[in-house]
């Protein structure tokens, strides 16, 4: 369990590009551990570069038992984390509905494979730290999906399904001890993820501002903020 008298530790999921590099930044401002993840070494030392305190993993987050690995190890050296971030992504799409190939699906279900391996690998540390967070970054489009981009609404729909899981089981644990909340997951949606980098690390570093019983199982559109 995470002592709560240190600083939080945070995983960030998928931390290349720049959302990771801004969300680490705002973490680690805010006294936050920034335990930052990506299959790519060059991706890593570019954010390592903006963002000098961030720890840094190597793993490929679809892999079972390269997450189930990265979980132990961080267990042992930290005793487990206060956050997982989901910021694994990307789109593909266009062609209309029979546009949509099963190499564009193979490529957007590798984000929620990597939310399903992750956050169970995570869970009981979530649920065991004073003020557990998850998050992932959703898309719009779950509530408007084109014939075009109908995989990509498919698979982020998927994700927010699996987030709402994640919250009713957070609640349920909470409420199964008989103390309030300590956990919570969250949907950050957006229209276009770029140019609202900043406004999602501020939404980021705000989910420990708040108790975790208003925020679990809420969805925040941050295209607002645009």
């Amino acid at each position: 369990m995470p002592d709560s008298d240190a600083a939080r530790t945070v995983l960030l999921a998928g931390a290349s590009g720049a959302s990771g590099v801004a969300v680490a930044r705002a973490l680690a401002a805010d006294g936050a551990r920034v335990l930052a993840v990506s299959r790519s070494q060059e991706h890593l030392d570019a954010l390592v570069a903006e963002v000098p305190e961030a720890d840094t993993r190597v793993c490929d987050l679809t892999n079972a038992s390269a997450v189930a690995e990265l979980a132990m190890r961080i267990r042992v050296k930290f005793g487990g984390i206060d956050g997982l971030i989901h910021l694994v992504g990307g789109w593909r799409g266009g062609g209309g509905l029979v546009g949509q190939s099963d190499e564009d699906w193979a490529f957007l279900e590798q984000s929620f494979t990597a939310l399903r391996l992750t956050s169970r690998a995570f869970y009981e540390s979530l649920v065991a730290s004073p003020a557990g967070r998850l998050a992932i970054v959703s898309s719009i489009v779950v509530e408007h999906p084109t014939a075009g981009g109908a995989n990509y609404a498919a698979a982020k729909a998927a994700a927010e399904t699996w987030t709402r899981a994640i919250a009713q089981g957070f609640g349920k644990a909470d409420a199964s001890t008989g103390s309030a909340p300590t956990a919570a997951a969250v949907i950050f949606r957006v229209k276009a993820l770029a140019g609202l980098e900043d406004a999602l690390a501020a939404s980021v570093v705000d989910l420990w501002t708040t108790d975790a019983a208003s925020v679990n199982g809420t969805i925040v559109d941050l295209s607002a903020k645009a």
